[in-house]
């Protein structure tokens, strides 16, 4: 089991993250129009997974505000924003933002995502969100870059997620 902190506060996490040259998992999530989607979805595509507690935090939000902006400028390339948030709430927040370069998946009607991809947060008071995390795939769905983000409060290392797609 992982471990991760909140301000500090060290919380647990279920599962194991797939690490660089790994196949990765399969996932079934919901997407905004209340149809669950897997990998298959963007067959072809390189994908980043943005793996996020909730849109309602600042961090969160940031983090999706930055690969939008970045996601433009990667060819071949979608930025999937996977949280617990209602679809219709995940979708008016990108609305609201002017987020168009993202797609934004929940894990409510799909909570074994949360432990086949390592980011189940088992304790303290986020208990049952995703804890933070980005994954990065290639069009074969092989694990180019993964990063749990060790400060929930914290954001991931961008950097090395785009330089994984260079």
């Amino acid at each position: 089991m992982a471990q991760v902190t909140l301000r500090g506060t060290p919380i647990d996490v279920h599962g194991t993250l797939p690490v660089p040259g790994s196949a990765a998992p399969s996932l079934r999530l919901t997407d905004k129009t209340l149809a669950d989607v897997g990998l298959d979805a963007w067959a072809g595509k390189r994908k980043v997974l943005n793996i996020v507690p909730s849109l309602d935090t600042p961090t969160c939000a940031q983090s999706t505000r930055h690969f939008n902006q970045q996601a433009s400028s990667l060819d071949n390339t979608v930025v999937l924003v996977v949280s617990a948030d209602l679809p219709f709430g995940a979708s008016r927040f990108c609305s609201v933002e002017g987020l168009d370069n993202v797609v934004t998946l929940s894990t409510f009607r799909n909570p074994e995502f949360l432990s086949t991809w390592g980011v189940q947060m088992t304790s303290g008071p986020l208990r049952g969100l995703t804890a933070r995390a980005v994954v990065v795939l290639d069009t074969d769905n092989r694990v180019l870059h993964s990063e749990l983000v060790p400060e929930i409060a914290q954001e991931p290392d961008y950097a090395a997620a785009i330089a994984s797609l260079r």
